[in-house]
């Protein structure tokens, strides 16, 4: 009888880390209020952002913290995807938001024009896009969007 060897089990990888960010921290959003007064409240509550704008930041927001459940749940069903694969090499620096048509109370639809700025492996960037949003179930969600520059 032959003996096989076997091989240690490969460990798990470790999951990104977020930057620490407390109720007390400025927003990531870039909107002049504490974390836990802004967009916090939309990522742990069953508060539902009121504006398309207002989604967009909670987003960028959720990236920052990395926040997988409240990204795929603010996702419209048609777009969504399994899963949100976070680099553990990007960090998101800042959000300029641009322009938005619609997006309101009185709105179906809406579109943000932003500008995300990140460092990726150290090397500084920009993401400019302008998303879709809709609603869904009387929620905000984002659908998808356009890569712009």
């Amino acid at each position: 009888m032959s003996r096989r060897k076997t091989r240690p089990a490969r460990p798990a990888r470790p999951a990104p880390s977020a930057p620490a960010v407390t109720a007390e921290s400025p927003c990531p959003c870039g909107l002049p209020a504490p974390y836990g007064a802004c967009c916090e409240p939309f990522h742990t509550g069953p508060a539902t952002a009121p504006t398309a704008e207002l989604l967009m930041r909670s987003r960028y927001s959720a990236f920052v913290v990395r926040d997988e459940p409240y990204l795929l749940r603010t996702w419209a069903p048609a777009t969504r995807p399994a899963d949100v694969d976070f680099d553990p090499t990007l960090r998101w620096t800042g959000l300029t938001i641009e322009a938005t048509t619609d997006g309101t109370a009185f709105h179906q639809h809406g579109t943000v024009t932003f500008r995300a700025r990140f460092t990726h492996a150290g090397t500084p960037g920009e993401l400019h896009e302008r998303s879709r949003f809709a609603r869904h179930e009387g929620a905000w969600v984002y659908v998808d969007g356009d890569f712009l520059d």
